[in-house]
């Protein structure tokens, strides 16, 4: 159903910050954009997705379940939590919900780079879901260089 009809998909053009997590290269990609308000609550979240229906679908309720919170408390929704939400996840699309929880994470540190202040909460140590999300992209650059300068003929 969230494949179907996902909630908070497109761009938010008035985004306070936004980040990516993935790779169209792999396959799965994801956009975040948050509207932050002077509280730090997340007014609004949005996403643009680029992968398979649990990739749309862990995005979408990545983008729900922040709504409305202070921006410490939506850091700390794990991926586990998303698959949860979603119905379960089959192993091999763990990293779907993984991505989108590195997706928001980098649109939060983000936020703070922007300030120029960093809360006493977070930890300058990359957590799970971003070391994984680096994890894919590199891979992706390591794939598309091995089969970059490649032609039909020559593959």
């Amino acid at each position: 159903e969230l494949f179907k009809n996902p909630k908070n998909l497109g761009r938010m053009e008035d985004a306070t910050v936004s980040a990516v997590a993935g790779s169209p290269a792999c396959g799965d990609m994801i956009a975040v954009y948050l509207k932050i308000n002077e509280d730090e609550v997340i007014e609004k979240a949005t996403f643009e997705s680029y992968g398979c229906a649990a990739n749309i679908a862990t995005a979408s309720v990545t983008t729900e379940i922040v709504k409305g919170k202070k921006i410490e408390d939506a850091w700390k929704i794990s991926w586990k939590e998303v698959a949860d939400e979603v119905g379960g996840l089959p192993t091999v699309k763990f990293h779907c919900g993984i991505l989108s929880v590195g997706a928001l994470r980098r649109a939060i540190r983000e936020y703070y780079k922007k300030k120029g202040e960093k809360p006493s909460w977070l930890s300058d140590k990359l957590t799970f879901e971003e070391k994984q999300a680096l994890e894919e992209e590199e891979l992706a650059r390591v794939l598309s260089k091995k089969i970059g300068g490649k032609t039909k003929e020559t593959a």
